[in-house]
């Protein structure tokens, strides 16, 4: 099976996440079905039911993330040489040929993707366009709405 590439700031907050789902929800959420436990009946007890809810989504949010991380390839863009080149995890600054407008984007993994942060999955269209290619290149782009050029002003190896 193929690794999954992790950016070093993804694999950082899936750790964090996993870390806190271990050591606080876990434990808060054993002490609410022992104290839900004791109020008596569990068949008309609805805290007690939505307590074992909440434990069974932590449970699986842990297999999921551990799963993740296990099957991660975490690629720090720092140690790459710096070539110029769009690769995996690099920082790209594009200006769109029609009308000027500049935008950055962050190649990532899937789960690590947020358009609003400007990080876009390594599997999305724009990222599959610019992979490979370098500073200077013009790049079209297969969009939803049609075809799309850029330049690429800048490639950034950093975290």
């Amino acid at each position: 099976m193929s690794k999954t590439p992790l950016t070093v700031a993804g694999a950082e907050k899936l750790k964090e996440e996993l870390r806190r789902l271990k050591t606080e929800d876990r434990p808060r959420v054993v002490h609410a079905i022992a104290e839900a436990r004791a109020h008596g009946d569990l068949k008309e007890n609805a805290e007690y039911h939505a307590a074992r809810e909440q434990q069974s989504f932590i449970e699986g949010r842990i297999r999921e993330i551990e799963g993740k991380l296990s099957n991660a390839q975490v690629i720090d863009v720092t140690t790459l040489p710096q070539s110029g080149k769009v690769v995996f995890g690099v920082t790209v600054k594009l200006e769109a040929t029609e009308d000027g407008n500049p935008v950055t984007y962050r190649i990532v993994g899937d789960d690590e993707a947020d358009i609003k942060q400007g990080m876009i999955s390594v599997s999305s269209p724009i990222a599959r366009a610019l992979i490979g290619k370098e500073e200077g290149d013009l790049v079209t782009v297969q969009a939803p709405g049609g075809a799309r050029e850029y330049e690429i002003l800048e490639v950034l190896y950093v975290n």
